[in-house]
């Protein structure tokens, strides 16, 4: 995808002589894009976006400006982070906030007390920790139901303002459709969000389906390397992006200049890393299922999966991310201790492969009855497949898995 071509224009409108850009050392209102940069500066010809760490920026006089306020409004940094996700994901704007929770605290600004949501009933433990500790406190109506099987229009209420879904979810894999999800939402005037931290922008774009929200924990596959917090909100209607772009400055969680560069730098790779990832994911499934020890494996690619043909539908690629049981608690346990190569720790989407127990990591704070009626057992396993070698990969599983 083509990254945003703005040109940089100068304050007074005229471009700058080279000798005058070689005085001046750089451009006074920078563009963001230094390959459509007119100026003769362009960030001096850097490849690598550079980092703007200041919170303050000083203005030549009065009704003058660089561009630039203050970077709790916004940063270039940020600026060029935010436009080339937006494009990633189709929208015609993005917000980059502090972390995935980040992003989805600011979206629930949006709505009022006594406003109704559908959610998904699979969702990641945070989202719902936060739904049900601080949304509902706020006076927000949350009805939980798995959008891949059950009829969501029928609990649509004078209240609902909106539909709330992941696909795949995390961490039982249901895959809900988003074209139909859209179809129901918009004959009701609803909003239909959609987290897509799971598949990214590479392999899913929500919004080209009829959704209205992206949320993505950047963190995650769009940074790539586990080294970075981000969130990201990509919306296609201007009212949402005027309000968006009122409570992010408000509310003051936009994106740190560094972290906005570690992102960036994350993002031009994600095609290659999705598509190796992918690779060792399908391998791993296909793997895990000739295993006496593991009863059930759970992955999109799979042709067995329920929601293998919406996926090809509405998708193009199946992801990184399955979710499979051991036969087993004592077994679960045995192989997240004895992983080498794959290491136990909570996140996903890195070049790294990760193994997470949902039980007590992702998904803790979940109350156990909700946790079991979705399907999260003790024997329940997730596994983030990076980008290392497959059979690398499987060996390791098998020496952690044996008996």
């Amino acid at each position: 995808m083509a990254f945003l071509e703005t040109k940089c224009i100068h304050l007074d409108k005229t471009p700058l002589k080279q000798s005058d850009a070689d005085r001046e050392g750089s451009c006074k209102n920078p563009c963001g894009n230094p390959s459509v940069c007119n100026s003769p500066c362009k960030h001096y010809g850097a490849v690598s976006f550079p980092i703007y760490q200041t919170a303050t920026y000083a203005h030549p006089g009065v009704g003058m400006s660089t561009g630039f306020d203050y970077s709790r409004l916004q940063n270039p940094t940020r600026e060029q982070l935010e436009k080339i996700v937006c494009q990633l994901e189709g929208g015609i704007d993005a917000f980059a906030l502090s972390s995935g929770m980040a992003a989805i605290s600011l979206l629930m600004e949006l709505f009022n007390p006594g406003d109704h949501i559908i959610a998904d009933s699979d969702l990641y433990g945070g989202t719902i920790r936060l739904f049900d500790n601080v949304s509902v406190k706020n006076g927000i109506q949350f009805t939980r139901v798995n959008c891949s099987e059950e009829n969501i229009e029928t609990l649509i209420k004078e209240n609902t303002r909106a539909i709330y879904i992941e696909t795949p979810t995390n961490p039982m894999m249901n895959i809900t459709d988003i074209a139909k999800a859209s179809e129901i939402a918009h004959r009701h005037n609803l909003l239909l969000i959609v987290d897509n931290t799971f598949m990214s922008p590479y392999f899913l774009n929500p919004l080209s389906l009829g959704a209205d929200i992206v949320i993505h924990s950047g963190t995650k596959y769009l940074a790539g390397h586990n080294d970075t917090l981000a969130g990201f909100i990509i919306v296609k209607d201007s009212s949402l992006q005027e309000r968006l772009r009122f409570l992010i400055k408000t509310t003051g969680a936009g994106l740190a200049p560094f972290d906005c560069w570690l992102v960036l730098r994350g993002i031009k790779t994600l095609a290659v890393r999705m598509e190796r990832a992918q690779e060792n994911a399908l391998k791993i499934a296909q793997w895990l299922k000739t295993q006496k020890s593991v009863t059930r494996v759970l992955y999109p690619g799979l042709k067995e999966h329920p929601g293998y043909e919406i996926m090809k539908k509405q998708a193009r690629g199946f992801g990184a991310m399955l979710t499979f049981q051991t036969d087993t608690t004592e077994r679960a346990f045995k192989a997240l201790r004895c992983v080498n190569l794959i290491q136990y720790a909570e996140s996903l989407g890195g070049v790294e492969t990760l193994i997470t127990y949902p039980t007590t990591q992702t998904h803790a704070d979940v109350p156990e009855e909700i946790r079991l009626k979705n399907g999260i057992t003790p024997q329940t396993l997730r596994l983030s497949v990076g980008i290392e070698n497959a059979e690398d990969l499987i060996a390791d599983l098998k020496q952690a898995l044996r008996d």
